[in-house]
């Protein structure tokens, strides 16, 4: 098993400052420092590193986008991690900081950037704390502030706590909050990468814990050996958050494409298996935003990576897999997820403020046995019209949970049609009783 990120387990106490540079932590930055920023640029792009927070685009080509004739610019680091069964980046964080750390400042150094803000979700106010003792150590040791390693370069690291809105995992809404603003998402061009886009108006670049943590890897090993591992489109390593009716919930680190989606659930070394012996009915693996699926051969027998999730249907996403037993009700998890996105949703598109709300209403209805068959289609008809119209991908979340659940679970939904609320609560029981769907505080 290659642990690139997962250091702990390899390495005890690799949090602490001195045993990790003791292990090769800041050589990457030592690395970086010591070439030209657009040779660090580079050197990503050739590792094919893929954003890990959740949309997958090439981080090296994110980073070039920034224009290096701007003074100012800056690195945002999401640490908000409020996708639904995601809980990986809070393990980073707590257990291999300074690998993070390290990432950023190379993320820094290749764009000039004048400041890194790590910017994390309200719940993880410990985290922080802990995380600001961290970086006053590098800076101590001359990683992080004024004059980077002698470089003449300097640029501070701060730490900033939200207010625990799933909307801030978007990047726009993200820098808004960051300004003391409503988080909402910003209406685009321009984007984060362009003069006046991004932070303070200025260019910056947003990428998530998990991908930064990449970075000290592929500078001190190089590009090559991290492409090494992993398929031509997923290259390197991918933390899995595996929840839901597993005998093992937990993060799991794997090389890309090297094991399949039943590997996850049924080896010993990750899930286990699934309580009582059951079936897996369906999967969600990319948390409650992506689309789910049923758990047929050609399913579990598919490797994780972008593109194997890609051609049954769905996305890999954060890699927030959620489980579901054959017990569970597709319906109660459609209904489920949807009051998440009601509650989630900013209210600033109205497709997205009013299509979550009267789905959500549809769905206690036809969950409390008052509903028609025409109610299935009202509820997919409404899903439908609130794709790729709203100002971030919260709108189209919201619509994923119904669309896919009815088209790959219709008999799922027909059985509460006419049936009386008694019934509808016996046959939902059995999806109660584990994490199949998350509760909204999306951990």
């Amino acid at each position: 098993m290659v642990n690139v990120i997962f250091r702990e387990k390899d390495i005890p106490n690799i949090r602490e400052f001195d045993v990790y540079v003791k292990n090769g932590g800041y050589d990457g930055l030592k690395k970086a420092v010591s070439m030209k920023p657009t040779e660090v640029v580079d050197e990503v792009k050739a590792a094919n590193l893929r954003g890990r927070g959740g949309a997958g685009f090439p981080t090296g080509v994110k980073w070039s986008f920034i224009p290096a004739s701007e003074p100012k610019k800056y690195v945002v680091v999401n640490a908000d991690e409020s996708e639904t069964g995601t809980f990986k980046d809070r393990q980073i964080m707590e257990n291999n900081p300074h690998q993070l750390i390290e990432g950023a400042m190379i993320a820094a150094w290749a764009i000039q950037a004048t400041a890194v803000y790590i910017y994390l979700r309200g719940e993880y106010w410990d985290i922080a704390h802990d995380l600001d003792k961290r970086i006053a150590d590098a800076e101590k040791a001359g990683f992080v502030g004024n004059n980077v390693l002698g470089s003449g370069w300097s640029c501070p690291m701060y730490t900033h706590l939200g207010a625990g809105a799933y909307i801030c995992g978007e990047e726009s809404a993200l820098l808004e909050s960051l300004e003391g603003k409503l988080g909402q998402p910003r209406v685009r061009p321009p984007f984060p990468a362009q003069k006046g886009g991004g932070l303070y108006a200025e260019p910056t670049v947003v990428n998530n814990v998990e991908t930064l943590a990449n970075a000290p890897f592929i500078l001190r090993e190089g590009a090559a050996a991290f492409k090494a591992m992993g398929t031509e489109q997923s290259t390197g390593t991918k933390l899995y958050c595996l929840s839901g009716h597993v005998n093992k919930p937990g993060n799991y680190e794997a090389v890309m494409g090297a094991i399949t989606l039943r590997q996850l659930i049924f080896d010993e070394q990750y899930g286990g298996g699934v309580p009582g012996g059951k079936k897996v009915k369906a999967i969600l693996p990319s948390g409650g935003s992506g689309p789910i699926i049923p758990a047929t051969d050609e399913v579990l027998d598919s490797p994780l990576s972008y593109e194997a999730m890609q051609k049954v249907g769905t996305i890999l996403g954060s890699a927030s897999i959620i489980i579901m037993d054959e017990d569970t009700d597709i319906t109660w998890v459609a209904a489920k997820v949807t009051k998440f996105f009601k509650h989630e949703s900013c209210g600033k598109c109205t497709p997205c403020r009013e299509g979550t709300y009267w789905l959500d209403k549809v769905l206690d209805r036809i969950m409390a046995g008052g509903a028609q068959e025409s109610d299935i289609d009202l509820i997919n008809n409404v899903a439908k019209n609130m794709q790729g119209v709203t100002l971030c991908a919260l709108g189209d979340f919201a619509a994923n949970p119904i669309i896919h659940t009815i088209k790959n679970f219709p008999d799922d939904f027909k059985k509460h049609i006419g049936a009386a609320p008694a019934a509808v609560a016996t046959r939902g029981g059995g999806a109660r009783r584990g994490a199949a769907a998350p509760e909204p505080s999306g951990d």
